[in-house]
């Protein structure tokens, strides 16, 4: 099993605070052979009857290598891995790459963030690490 991020306990309380529940810790994807494992999987109960319950898959990072260039690009390279590999084996789970406020307003909210986050499609979860809360979801 992989290390945890640094910030692992924060989002997990952030995701708690903001009304989901912690299904996996961490999520575990085969295929191919191969063991993957993204952060943390989670729910939440739709009030409405009509609507299923929503799924979420969320990878931690946060950002502490002397280059936010680098960081960005194996950020990118495991969301996208990750997400192709949930297509195939749960479709209805969608997932967000989980950064720190102050990784939001450097690298992401710079033109070079903005082009990948955008092209790609890059969902994100920002959070406050002082106080343990979603700042902002961005779809």
């Amino acid at each position: 099993m992989p290390a945890r991020d640094i910030y692992h306990n924060i989002v997990i309380q952030a995701l708690i605070a903001d009304g989901w529940k912690i299904t996996d810790d961490p999520l575990y994807l085969g295929y191919g052979g191969r063991d993957l494992y993204i952060d943390l999987g989670a729910e939440r109960s739709t009030i409405a009857a009509e609507k299923e319950n929503q799924k979420i898959a969320v990878e931690i990072k946060s950002f502490i290598s002397p280059s936010p260039v680098s960081d960005l690009q194996e950020a990118v390279g495991q969301y996208d891995i990750y997400r192709t590999i949930l297509l195939e084996l749960e479709p209805e789970r969608i997932l967000y790459l989980a950064v720190a406020k102050r990784v939001y307003e450097g690298i992401f909210s710079e033109r070079l963030g903005q082009l990948i986050v955008n092209r790609i499609q890059i969902k994100l979860i920002v959070f406050d690490e002082k106080t343990e809360r979603v700042w902002q979801w961005i779809n």
